[in-house]
């Protein structure tokens, strides 16, 4: 059960960044003015936000290669992980800078922190899963 949980979760994390990466790319000022928050953080800047679509695709299809091929499975989740906890502590940051209000993580919560903290859950549960299905050297199985 909590294999399929967590493939599944995978699964929607590749896709959603895939999406939101794609949406970046194909109309950079459409996103700009469509997700909440974004216009306050400074002007529109198409190169930056194809730039992070560009970021947004690799998370994406890093998700979704995981998801099928276990074997890179860590390492692929692990660089996304990485990535996306980073973004969210610079949200974090921003915030303890005061350069945004602390109503800026609420607001970002759903697309920054929670895939965040759902890429490290991934991705401890794929080094628990390996260790468990290959056994170190010298031991039995």
């Amino acid at each position: 059960m909590l294999r399929q949980t967590c493939l599944a979760l995978a699964w929607l994390l590749g896709l959603g960044a895939l999406a939101n990466g794609a949406f970046m790319l194909w109309s950079p000022a459409g996103w700009y003015f469509a997700v909440p928050g974004v216009t306050t953080t400074g002007p529109f800047n198409q190169h930056f936000i194809r730039d992070i679509g560009i970021i947004f695709l690799f998370l994406g299809a890093a998700f979704l290669i995981g998801a099928r091929r276990p074997d890179y499975r860590v390492v692929l989740w692990g660089a996304a992980a990485l990535w996306l906890s980073c973004h969210a502590l610079f949200h974090f940051w921003e915030v303890a800078a005061g350069i945004c209000g602390s109503s800026a993580l609420v607001r970002d919560f759903p697309a920054v922190t929670l895939p965040a903290l759902i890429a490290a859950g991934l991705t401890l549960w794929a080094i628990r899963d390996r260790r468990t299905a290959i056994p170190s050297q010298g031991e039995v199985k």
